[in-house]
């Protein structure tokens, strides 16, 4: 009989793009690096292209396993690292550490501007528009809002963008991506927080630069620390080397 976090585990199958990558997998949860433009689940209403969730179910049911169980989620067109639970007792507890905000989740984004100072922390009271499934901001003393915070540094700047990393202390639904917008460095990309014409976001990429670039929790068995990282996807390190030629070689 197998015990819970005995199975033999896997590391790194990596895959052609828009199929499942598997960072890692035991007995318990599963990592994957999900590519841009896949759902981490399905669409309430069914109409929806291929979700994480569902080529898990696949992948589980061809080996006899049970179904994907969801723990947390990235954007559609966010790249990156998210886990999954196979077993009830892992899941709970697996949310219980992202409801206490415990795992290290940090991104890596290119956003216009060259943010001031090039590190820090940015704290902003959010408010979930559920008629138009959007995050706003909100009065610091709203009580339907809830606190979003997140530490960030520049990583490297161009001509008129930054690759910056960013790393949660709250992980609000598109945390980022407003947060960045408040302060004037929209991401490169982005379509939905945004503000003024579009001549203000010249630099061509087809979706919003994010990706979930690290990943760290306890282990719901074993409570051993897991720690994974995930490589920029080939369209962001397209994007930065292209902003790199347009600043006149490495960026500053």
């Amino acid at each position: 009989m197998d015990r819970p976090g005995s199975a033999r585990r896997r590391w790194g199958r990596s895959g052609a793009e828009g199929e499942l990558r598997i960072v890692y997998q035991d007995a318990a949860l599963i990592v994957v690096n999900k590519p841009a433009g896949v759902l981490s689940v399905p669409l309430p209403d069914g109409d929806h292209g291929p979700s994480v969730e569902e080529q898990l179910a696949v992948h589980l049911r061809t080996r006899g396993k049970r179904r994907p169980l969801v723990v947390h989620r990235i954007d559609r067109d966010t790249s990156g690292l998210v886990v999954f639970a196979t077993r009830a007792d892992a899941q709970r507890r697996l949310r219980d550490q992202f409801k206490r905000h415990e795992p290290e989740r940090v991104y890596l984004a290119v956003v216009y501007g060259h943010p001031s100072p090039a590190s820090g922390t940015w704290r902003d009271r959010m408010l979930w528009d559920k008629a138009d499934l959007i995050q706003k901001e909100t009065h610091p003393r709203d009580p339907r809002g809830k606190d979003a915070v997140s530490d960030y540094r520049i990583v490297e700047r161009f001509a008129a963008a930054s690759l910056i990393e960013v790393r949660l202390q709250t992980g609000k639904r598109n945390q980022i991506r407003l947060q960045a917008r408040l302060r004037g460095h929209t991401l490169v990309g982005e379509q939905r927080y945004v503000y003024g014409p579009a001549n203000l976001r010249p630099i061509d990429f087809p979706r919003q630069a994010l990706h979930a670039h690290r990943l760290a929790f306890r282990h719901p068995v074993t409570d051993d620390l897991l720690s994974f990282e995930a490589a920029l996807p080939s369209d962001m390190t397209d994007l930065v080397a292209r902003l790199r030629i347009q600043t006149g070689g490495s960026g500053v």
